[in-house]
């Protein structure tokens, strides 16, 4: 059995982060408006979190995480098995590099690429913080 649990398609069903809210996609909205679309969620669909100046706002709204940062770009944020290996068939569909597979501080191994429709992928694999092992 794979370490994040049961495979769909080979890619993992549930990832470590699934245990705190994050799912296999994050959506991450940008605005011009972090603080009024903070302050409309809160009013309209009862979401939980705090408006973040450093990082993206994460909010709540029931058992999902909804990013939001500051600018005007699509981005999705899948989680996968193996961002390295996504990365390249990605590359192989024609998709422009914007970041190469890289360790990141918070534990993560994350790509980001833009696609030909001008959307961004966050392509991302969850690893511990301690995690030293560059190949995958």
């Amino acid at each position: 059995m794979h370490p994040f649990g049961y495979t769909v398609l080979g890619y993992p069903r549930r990832w470590p982060g699934a245990a705190n809210g994050w799912h296999t996609v994050t959506p991450r909205l940008f605005t011009d408006d972090v603080a009024g679309l903070v302050g409309f969620l809160k009013s309209v669909f009862a979401a939980a979190g705090e408006l973040r100046s450093a990082a993206p706002t994460e909010m709540r709204i029931g058992d999902s995480i909804l990013m939001i940062s500051d600018g005007g770009v699509r981005l999705a944020m899948p989680a996968v098995e193996n961002a390295d290996q996504t990365y390249e068939r990605a590359i192989g569909a024609g998709v422009e590099s914007i970041e190469k597979p890289a360790d990141m501080p918070y534990g993560d191994r994350r790509a980001t690429v833009r696609d030909p429709w001008t959307n961004i992928w966050q392509i991302a694999t969850y690893r511990s913080r301690g995690h030293r092992d560059r190949r995958m």
